[in-house]
């Protein structure tokens, strides 16, 4: 063998012990709940057993709050990005939040429907369960889509909404965490099934923040362990797959009640011109902008954001 082929073997040989090395370094099979309840689950989480699942929800505070607070958390988290709001409402309200099914310890919907009309008649489940009639909504991303949906099926239920970086208009991202750009690949989904690079979990919370320099290992290891939670990974496809809400955000005026937009002018997943949507299409509805914040404002400053909360759910409680 002359020396250029030798070179050539040599070249592959140290391309596939690279590849066996990547798959190693980052082969990361689904995780069973029992395995990640340890961390994950600390008092006062509870499970709840509702259409073949087990929700996992944490419900805090004031046991005689006419209208709890629910939180509704974004595409990828789980209730633990509500944590520092929870913390300064809870002596204050009762503070109902939850792993919507698809995420955290909650796990796939069974019957694998992940439109919007599937999880309002999820959340409807959930507060006749909890025995709460009426309820302030809150929600983030993903969740505050699911917030002013629930208002529009049940109106009735909700006494005050309050949209955080919330979707519902038609996309228009200026930057996609790389997560979420390869779980809309369905090529990739037999290898994402088995393989979850930590960076890739690191790259993408940091593409979210207005500061990348807040986030945490800490914060990393939660995102990247829920995201291992057996079956997350499927259903986070399946919602990319059945995303499409249609024309929803056309009954957007129909929404009465008093509306709270709070919104991190670093969003480039959801920038804020949809803010200014909402402002206009929800009559009589408050805006509050953070300039140093991005796509999860009550993570990553939970003690301005909450403070906005406060003050609006006390001028509009008078």
């Amino acid at each position: 063998m002359n020396r250029l082929a030798q070179i050539a073997v040599s070249l592959v040989l140290l391309v596939l012990v690279s590849g066996v090395g990547a798959v190693a370094w980052n082969w990361a099979p689904d995780r069973p709940v029992a395995e990640l309840k340890p961390r994950w689950a600390l008092p006062p989480s509870q499970f709840v057993a509702l259409d073949g699942m087990l929700v996992h929800l944490r419900d805090q505070g004031l046991r005689d709050d006419p209208a709890p607070i629910v939180l509704l958390h974004g595409t990828s988290a789980s209730l633990h990005t509500w944590e520092g709001w929870v913390a300064a409402l809870q002596t204050k309200r009762r503070v109902i939040s939850l792993d919507l099914p698809g995420f955290g310890l909650t796990g796939p919907f069974p019957d694998g429907d992940y439109r919007m009309a599937h999880y309002s008649a999820f959340l409807a489940k959930v507060l006749d369960h909890l025995q709460v009639e009426r309820a302030v909504l809150a929600g983030n991303s993903f969740g505050g889509q699911l917030a002013w949906h629930f208002a529009l099926d049940h109106p009735q239920r909700v006494t005050q909404l309050v949209l955080v970086d919330a979707a519902g208009y038609p996309r228009n991202a200026t930057s996609v965490p790389i997560g979420f750009r390869l779980a809309q690949i369905p090529a990739l989904a037999p290898l994402m099934d088995n393989l979850l690079p930590r960076a890739m979990i690191s790259s993408s919370i940091r593409n979210v923040y207005g500061d990348p320099s807040q986030v945490s290992d800490a914060l990393i290891d939660r995102y990247y362990e829920l995201t291992l939670r057996a079956g997350n990974r499927e259903a986070l496809r399946q919602r990319f797959i059945q995303a499409d809400d249609g024309q929803a955000y056309t009954r957007m005026a129909e929404i009465k009640v008093p509306t709270l937009i709070l919104w991190g002018m670093r969003d480039q997943l959801i920038p804020p011109d949809n803010a200014e949507r909402f402002k206009r299409d929800i009559t009589g509805s408050q805006l509050m902008t953070f300039d140093s914040l991005g796509h999860v404002p009550q993570e990553e400053d939970p003690a301005s954001t909450v403070a906005a909360l406060l003050a609006f759910l006390d001028a509009t409680e008078r």
